[in-house]
């Protein structure tokens, strides 16, 4: 296939611009219809919503608020009342809305509306739909109308959840700045414009046609408005990576004297299997959500998972074409001048890499004890991890709900942000009432009409939303003051739901790891024909997880830091993201994995070495492993730009969890924990080895046969004539036999009548490359030697010259 996408490169490409242009217009014409599906079943605050929606079915949906404050005088004063109350008639007037109650007149009930010193008061704007399914069309109208009211020394405010869904900040902005800082650490990487260019083009394809497609399918089927935020953050990661890996082999072929065709060949059939597995893995990883069971994930799953899919489907097609294109100026021009002049470097890994990872050789004790108390140093926090929801408290202090939020905690303390609403159904709701009221933690209690047969208390709390004492009070709620009232009495509301959330995710999380993990090990259990490295690998990905959260515990609900990036005060961490990060970290660290162990695992075949194995697999892939990591990092860390802080919790937490698997953990700690075990990392049992079934990451190769006795010589040679184009002979002339995975195995100089002799190891198909000095052109062809002596004359043709 690569060989095939790289000879009709213009079609190939035609095609996927198609394509992309395609999509994009039918997205756009069909538009969105993203819907945050949210339903928790069998928790209490669900049975609340329930009954609040059979009771009140005009008051069952989101309730959000409308908050003015005077600078001087009262809310009560005539020139505020009639400036204010016309804008709620008017929104109270709008399709989807229920009804709006507000203090004027200032009755009883009104009066609860407006603070002690008569300076803030609010109203209630009750939807018919819950905020999630609220159109965004009717929120920015209900937006717009209400600050319309506002002027000089009145200000006018309007929070919310369905409120919050319209404070979104400029799209693009985080993508532009993460594609930005990739290019540059791809430039630095390569030190070619073009070959910079080529992971970049990938991931916007990939990710393009993931957001167009995943758009299309909200109208088929319930995606929530987080998916395409999610996809684009790991759609960028990966694509760009998997095309850096890519790249990188096809490189390293061109430099070891492969024609450019032969080497993307070469490329694809290593480093593009890899890519093929990895991704697979990513996707098994995120369909481990599916196991919690929480239905708004299910859309999360299909968006991530469908970007993932096109942006190995572009890798594996798209950047063959692309390499087609620019020939051997995928090489800088320093590279290709040097390359005509001095012929194929050789193979060998040299540099800082290689020198790394012969100091992991030498002392693998050492750095595993550094940084395995590296790693344990930074998971101590996550021991007080607290889950949770993000509020209004937390948005952007320009943002409407922000100022909302703030106005009505000066105004009504900062319980009022996060009203419990207790349902009864059943039994003396007085009684019930009076109890409440007692009960520590509570600042004001209200029990409304009943209708249906159904009372709904509203319960303001002493506490934030955020807070752990009103985590405390819903309990003692539930667990206590309802059962001693003798009603049947459901807690519901905002708050309570966000509480319920955090309690069913932390309840099903052992689950969800058992699973990705699980899949994990036998993935690499297959494709490894290994007990020990793939239960490595599962070990390695709980410590980076563990790391992982631990830096965000204290970031985020520490606040070490927070400052530093804007977004806010500390709280707990967002109850979805242990699940979402956990399913796109498993994916990650098991791409570095399959990266690191898959050359590894090459050179064990050919060698049956451990310790060449893996000194050789981590000098050649730690550099690509490391900028493929900085990469990712860059993108995950420009999601801060979102001014989402749910996406800025996600991005700092994948930046750290990806920067300390790539640079701790597969770069020390993996290969120095292989080094102590030693030839026991490729132990299998062979019962087993008969019944797994057989998928190689790599290439199948034949390894080289034992050690032959003395005077028995190698397998086979290939041996013949260089000559140019007219026939004469030409000398020094570098000759190099390798391996269909492009491993060298001999290489030879021709004499001054152009004769050639290389040693083979065994029978076999392997890739036969020529360079020789300028003018002369370098060539590579494949050849299948049998056990006989193969006779096989090379012509060289001239070389353009080098631009």
């Amino acid at each position: 296939m690569a060989r095939w996408c790289y000879r009709h490169r213009l079609v190939v490409l035609l095609l996927w611009v198609g394509a992309l242009f395609g999509l994009g217009f039918s997205a756009s014409t069909a538009g969105t219809d993203y819907a945050n599906v949210f339903s928790l079943p069998d928790t209490d605050s669900k049975k609340a919503y329930d009954l609040m929606e059979k009771a009140f079915p005009a008051s069952a949906g989101d309730t959000d608020t409308v908050v003015w404050k005077v600078d001087e005088g009262s809310v009560r004063d005539q020139d505020v009342r009639s400036r204010i109350q016309p804008v709620l008639d008017e929104i109270a007037g709008m399709k989807g809305v229920g009804g709006v109650t507000g203090p004027y007149p200032a009755d009883a009930a009104g009066a609860a509306q407006i603070s002690g010193d008569g300076r803030i008061a609010y109203a209630q704007i009750t939807f018919t739909e819950q905020a999630n399914a609220v159109p965004k069309e009717l929120v920015q109208d209900v937006v717009d109308t209400a600050r319309g009211a506002g002027q000089d020394g009145l200000e006018v405010e309007v929070g919310g959840q369905a409120i919050q869904r319209v404070q979104e900040p400029p799209t693009g902005l985080a993508e532009m700045v993460g594609l930005a800082a990739a290019a540059v650490v791809l430039f630095l990487a390569f030190g070619s414009l073009y070959a910079m260019l080529l992971p970049l083009a990938v991931a916007v394809f990939g990710v393009g046609m993931g957001l167009f497609s995943t758009q299309l399918l909200s109208h088929v089927t319930d995606i929530p408005d987080l998916a395409p935020l999610l996809s684009s953050l790991i759609g960028l990661g990966v694509g760009i990576d998997y095309a850096l890996f890519i790249v990188t082999r096809h490189r390293k072929g061109v430099l070891r004297g492969l024609d450019p065709e032969e080497s993307t060949v070469v490329a694809l059939n290593t480093s593009g299997r890899a890519v093929l597995f990895a991704g697979g893995t990513v996707c098994i990883a995120l369909a481990g959500m599916l196991v919690t069971n929480l239905r708004f994930l299910d859309g999360v799953v299909i968006g991530t998972s469908l970007t993932v899919v096109l942006s190995v489907l572009a890798a594996t097609t798209l950047l063959p074409a692309l390499l087609g294109f620019l020939g051997a100026r995928v090489l800088s021009r320093k590279q290709r001048r040097v390359l005509a002049a001095t012929g194929p470097e050789p193979e060998r890994s040299s540099g800082p890499a290689a020198r790394w990872s012969v100091g992991v050789q030498r002392r693998p004790r050492t750095i595993a004890a550094l940084a395995l108390v590296v790693m344990a140093v930074l998971a101590l926090p996550v021991l007080s991890l607290r889950l949770g929801a993000t509020d209004q408290g937390n948005d952007d202090a320009s943002t409407t709900t922000r100022k909302a939020y703030d106005l009505l905690a000066e105004g009504f303390g900062p319980g009022f942000n996060g009203p419990l609403q207790v349902v009864v159904d059943g039994g003396d709701a007085t009684a019930l009432t009076a109890g409440i009221k007692d009960t520590p933690g509570v600042a004001r209690v209200a029990a409304l009409p009943p209708a249906s047969g159904v009372t709904v208390i509203q319960v303001v709390p002493t506490t934030s939303p955020q807070s752990a004492e009103t985590d405390t009070l819903i309990d003692r709620l539930r667990d206590d003051v309802i059962p001693e009232a003798g009603a049947q009495a459901h807690v519901g509301g905002v708050t309570a739901v966000s509480k319920d959330f955090a309690t069913v995710t932390g309840d099903r999380l052992p689950l969800f790891i058992a699973t990705i993990i699980g899949l994990g090990f036998l993935l690499l259990l297959v494709a490894f024909r290994s007990l020990v490295v793939p239960l490595t690998a599962a070990v390695m990905n709980l410590v980076a997880a563990a790391a992982s959260f631990g830096v965000l515990v204290a970031v985020f609900q520490w606040g070490w830091g927070l400052d530093l990036l804007g977004l806010g005060k500390e709280g707990p961490i967002n109850a979805f993201l242990p699940v979402i990060m956990l399913s796109l970290l498993f994916g990650l660290s098991m791409d570095y994995q399959v990266f690191l162990v898959s050359r590894m695992h090459e050179e064990w075949v050919h060698t049956r070495d451990n310790a060449r194995a893996v000194r050789v697999g981590l000098a050649e892939t730690s550099r690509v492993i490391n900028s493929a990591a900085l990469i990712m990092v860059c993108v995950f860390l420009a999601f801060v730009l979102s001014g989402d802080s749910g996406a800025a919790m996600a991005g700092v937490g994948l930046a750290a969890a990806v920067a300390l698997d790539a640079f701790i953990l597969r770069t020390a700690l993996v290969p120095a924990a292989m080094h102590l075990l030693g030839d026991s990392n490729w132990w299998l049992p062979g019962w087993l080895e008969k019944r797994l079934p057989h998928l190689a990451v790599e290439p199948k190769e034949e390894a080289p046969p034992a050690t032959a006795a003395a005077g028995e010589g190698p397998a086979s040679v290939v041996h013949g004539f260089v000559r140019n184009t007219a026939g004469e002979p030409v000398e020094d002339a570098t000759v190099t036999l390798m391996s269909q995975g492009g491993r060298e195995l001999d290489r030879v100089t021709s004499l001054a009548d152009g004769s050639y002799i290389l040693s083979v190891p065994a029978p076999g198909t392997y890739l036969l490359a020529t360079t020789a000095a300028p003018p002369l052109l370098k060539r590579a062809r494949r050849l299948t030697v049998a056990g006989e002596p193969l006779v096989y004359d090379v012509e060289l043709e001239e070389a353009a010259e080098v631009s």
